[in-house]
């Protein structure tokens, strides 16, 4: 079993990392949020990996942290949830922003997230409420849900039209959707908040 790997990143496109150890180059499936949260490329990196062996695949996941990757453990144990839509999942919120949403059974706001249908997100709720009780959530950590949807999703659609992947422009607009922002106001925090 590969538990991390140490060395230079070679690549980083849309969810895979290109990680070159010792002259050999790993291809990892990653996550938005490692995605965004590991330096440029050239950099040294050590990243927390698990390797899924199937019949018709062999495919090396990497995350950016062990929360991250036990999230990703407890999610892929869920019935429908494999480890790509684990990861589509860690790419639509912020860790903290999912173990929450699991956490209150909020079904609707994990449906929003790329690729994951109402009786999935449902699924996860009832199978993993009681189980992140150990998992890092910020003290006194609340989500807004107080925003519209259709700005959130006009925000959205402009985030990708300028290059910005569907589950990071989600993201993006979701953090910054409080209090009822319009799409113009949210595009223009979140252009002000991304690192690309």
């Amino acid at each position: 079993m590969i538990s991390f790997l140490i060395g230079i990143i070679e690549e980083k496109r849309d969810s895979v990392l290109i990680l070159n150890v010792n002259g050999v180059g790993y291809e990892l499936t990653v996550s938005a949020n490692t995605l965004s949260s590991l330096p440029l490329p050239g950099e040294t990196v050590k990243v927390f990996t698990h390797l899924a062996v199937r019949e018709d695949d062999v495919s090396l996941y990497g995350f950016s942290s062990t929360e991250e990757r036990d999230l990703f453990f407890r999610l892929i144990t869920v019935s429908g949830v494999g480890p790509k839509m684990a990861i589509s999942i860690l790419s639509g919120l912020s860790l903290s922003d999912l173990v929450v949403a699991i956490m209150k059974e909020d079904s609707k706001l994990l449906s929003k997230i790329k690729g994951l249908g109402k009786k999935t997100a449902e699924r996860i709720c009832l199978e993993l409420k009681d189980k992140l009780n150990d998992m890092p959530v910020e003290d006194d950590y609340e989500l807004d849900f107080d925003y519209d949807e259709s700005a959130v999703q006009m925000a959205t659609d402009t985030l990708i039209s300028l290059g910005i992947n569907k589950n990071e422009a989600y993201k993006l607009a979701r953090a910054h959707a409080s209090n009822n922002a319009t799409a113009e106001e949210i595009i223009s925090k979140s252009l002000r908040g991304y690192q690309g």
